[in-house]
Order: structure tokens, then C-alpha cells, then sequence
């Protein structure tokens, strides 16, 4: 059973338990990056990452949100664009993330899949979402719907993040928020907090050995310049 005659040795590599089961030194709070998917003055999407950002704080994360105002359109502007420089810095910075999106005609905005489009594959021959830990969410202006959060588990995982078993799904937002903009207490809230705390959990866990989680045996193959050339065509 173990005649494997099309295994290159020499980059094949047993389970290895001491970078697994390592001890995890990082002493610095998780850094967990807010993304989400509407510009209007009155963006529920917005408040919800706001909600979410105030619960990662008190589990000891230190958390940025990204403000998608002024991005230009997926290759409508140069990488060198001072809000796509910002947005890739900010996936560079954190350990996982957080993505919320509104439902619009049944699937996440343009504005969303804007900013998760300009995020890279590969930096050079680093992959900047690799290994993350990401959670996703979406609110609704009705009846409650999962098609968004689906949307954004296939995106992450082609980003090849770890994302979280569970996610949120907010119906009917404009009755969950107060006059002050808080969300108030309700089931949909107490979701939020445990998709937050869970997400906290698996970054702890997997931040120190994520570049091992995802070591593949296919890549140790390529050289740095055949990853860079494949990650990066243009057409197939």
C-alpha cells in the first residue's frame, strides 16, 4: 500500500507533529481585518462590522476596517493605487479576517467582490490570504438568505483561507439597529458574538503554523519562479 512510484521523494514530507503541535509564542493580539460591502450613509453592513469589531476587541483582538470609499474597479487603476496599496497592506498586517456583505439581486455587491478582487494570490511568490483564518457574514433588507455567505466561502476558499464552520446571516437588518446605530439584543446578535468568538479561536490556533496548515506537495516542486509565472497568467 505504499508503492507510490509517482511521489518525488524529495519533496514528499511525512506529517511533521513538532510544527504542528509547536507551542504558540505569539504574544501580540490577534489582527483580524474588517472588509464590507455597501457605501450608503446608513450601511448595515457597516454597523454590522462595526458590532463585530467592538466584540473582537473585548475577546483581545486588535482589529482595522477597511474603508472601501474610493476604490477604483478591478483593472480600472494601477496596483500603485493609494486604496488598493492600503487594502493589500491590510491583508498583509492581519491573521484573518472578516467578511460582510449585503444581499443585492441575490447575490454580494459589487462593491464586496470589488475589494476581494484586488486582494492577490500571490505577492511575488508569497500568498497573502494563505493560511488566514476568515469568517463571513451578510444582512439582509428581507427575508433571511445564506446565497452571499455561500458567495464568500467559495471566495475563500479559493483565496485559500481558512474560513470559520460558522457565519451569520442577518434578515430584515433596518429592525436590528437602534436609533444610535447599535445593534440591539436579539438572536441575530448573540450569532454575531459566536461567529466572532469562534473566529478568535481558530486564529489563535492556526497563526504561527498556518504556512504549515497549507504546505502543499505539488508546490514544493515548483521553484518560486514557475509559482509566480502560474499564479499569475493573464489566460489560460
Amino acid at each position: 500500500m505504499t508503492d507510490t512510484p509517482n511521489i518525488e521523494d524529495d519533496h514528499f514530507r511525512a506529517i511533521d507533529n513538532g510544527r504542528l503541535f509547536s507551542e504558540n509564542d505569539m504574544a501580540h493580539p490577534p489582527r483580524i481585518l474588517l472588509l464590507y460591502g455597501s457605501l450608503r450613509d446608513k450601511s448595515y453592513s457597516r454597523l454590522m462590522t462595526e458590532e463585530a469589531a467592538r466584540i473582537l476587541t473585548r475577546f483581545g483582538a486588535k482589529t482595522k476596517t477597511f474603508n472601501p470609499s474610493g476604490l477604483p474597479l478591478p483593472d480600472d487603476a494601477d496596483a500603485d493605487h493609494p486604496k488598493v496599496q492600503e487594502l493589500r497592506d491590510l491583508v498583509t498586517w492581519c491573521e484573518g479576517m472578516v467578511w460582510c456583505s449585503p444581499e443585492r439581486h441575490g447575490a454580494m455587491t459589487g462593491i464586496m467582490k470589488s475589494q476581494i478582487d484586488w486582494i492577490p494570490l500571490s505577492l511575488g511568490a508569497v500568498r497573502p490570504t494563505q493560511g488566514k483564518t476568515l469568517a463571513v457574514m451578510q444582512v439582509n433588507g428581507g427575508s433571511q438568505s445564506f446565497n452571499t455567505v455561500n458567495q464568500l466561502r467559495i471566495l475563500g476558499r479559493w483565496m485559500r483561507l481558512l474560513t470559520i464552520p460558522n457565519q451569520s446571516s442577518t434578515p430584515k437588518a433596518f429592525l436590528e439597529f437602534d436609533g444610535n446605530d447599535r445593534m440591539k439584543p436579539s438572536p441575530n446578535y448573540d450569532r454575531m458574538v459566536d461567529v466572532m468568538e469562534e473566529l478568535v479561536k481558530f486564529t489563535v490556533l492556526t497563526r504561527g503554523r498556518a504556512d504549515y496548515l497549507v504546505e502543499r506537495y505539488s508546490e514544493r516542486k515548483e521553484t518560486g519562479e514557475q509559482l509566480i509565472k502560474r499564479v499569475n497568467q493573464t489566460a489560460i
